[in-house]
């Protein structure tokens, strides 16, 4: 048999005529006259080049053949219905996988949200990808994931961003600090301070050096950790100051305080990104919908964007 020949439509023709017992009951069926349906029977069995087909009781049934053949039809259908409800899941964004770049510090942020997208849609499948702000950057430049997380977005016309959840970014210090308790704090009196800092490029560095140069201060001592955890573990330990985000003292045991300084905490968000030039998965535009409308239940609602419906607009991307 030459499969080159052979169409879904001679099958199902077939398959109903099986089912029917007759050419005519199949026709009715098939919305076909009975001389198109005892044609495409024809045809089927020169393809296959052995009668399908005989009359007995006065029903069609199939022939040793046949039965094998409509044995086969069968499966070729139920693996087909699977398929096709398989792209109805995906095209509805409830199958799939969703690759997302992370800065480290936005890894306390999104299992979050992730953590009740997944109890809707537990068969969607996320690789989370964390690294330093330059090495999410890469990754945004190879376009190797489907979301980001920044909080300071790259620039280009091939940016989309939008911001989703605050970033407050708080001055804290060991505890029983001497500055600990004190009430509009002046940054002058802090000077003389050790302050952890983290690598260059960092956007927590980036929003605190440019807010120290907008007041003219400059700092006299550094300390360099490339980690959001040994910073927090640092501070507790007495070892100096830094500026880190409220997200990250959420988390750990480690509990550093939290001083009141004039000007903080410094402002920042939590901004979702995608390019452009890259067509968001179904998938993805279920996650991006899903945050949408449910990020105030995964995070503290006063700190959520008021904004979000912003991320409808990428809807049409897909």
């Amino acid at each position: 048999m030459n499969l080159r020949h052979l169409s879904f439509r001679l099958l199902q023709v077939y398959q109903e005529v099986v089912r029917q017992g007759s050419i005519t009951a199949a026709a009715r069926e098939l919305h076909l006259t009975q001389p198109t349906v005892s044609m495409q029977l024809k045809k089927l069995s020169e393809l296959v080049g052995e009668p399908l087909l005989e009359a007995r009781d006065g029903q069609l049934k199939p022939t040793d053949i046949g039965r094998e053949l409509y044995q086969a039809c069968a499966d070729v259908f139920t693996r087909f219905d699977d398929f096709n409800t398989l792209l109805a899941e995906s095209q509805d964004g409830r199958v799939g996988h969703i690759n997302i770049g992370l800065v480290t510090t936005a890894k306390y942020v999104m299992p979050r949200i992730l953590g009740a997208f997944y109890r809707q849609f537990p068969r969607v499948e996320v690789t989370l990808n964390i690294g330093n702000r330059a090495h999410v950057l890469n990754r945004f430049e190879q376009q190797k994931d489907d979301l980001y997380l920044f909080s300071h977005p790259p620039s280009g016309e091939q940016v989309r961003a939008v911001r989703i959840i605050q970033n407050p970014l708080q001055l804290i210090a060991p505890p029983s600090h001497w500055a600990d308790g004190r009430s509009h704090l002046d940054f002058a009196q802090l000077g003389n301070e050790r302050f952890l800092i983290r690598e260059p490029g960092s956007a927590t560095r980036m929003m605190f050096e440019s807010w120290l140069s907008r007041q003219g201060y400059e700092l006299s001592r550094t300390m360099q950790i490339e980690s959001n955890e040994a910073i927090r573990l640092s501070v507790a330990s007495g070892l100096g100051l830094s500026v880190i985000s409220g997200h990250t003292l959420q988390e750990g045991k480690e509990r550093p305080v939290v001083l009141d300084v004039q000007g903080f905490p410094l402002q920042s968000h939590w901004y979702l990104v995608s390019r452009r030039d890259r067509r968001l998965s179904y998938a993805t535009d279920r996650l991006v919908k899903f945050m949408a409308g449910n990020l105030v239940n995964c995070i503290e609602p006063d700190w959520v964007v008021t904004d979000l419906s912003r991320l409808l607009d990428w809807s049409g991307d897909v």
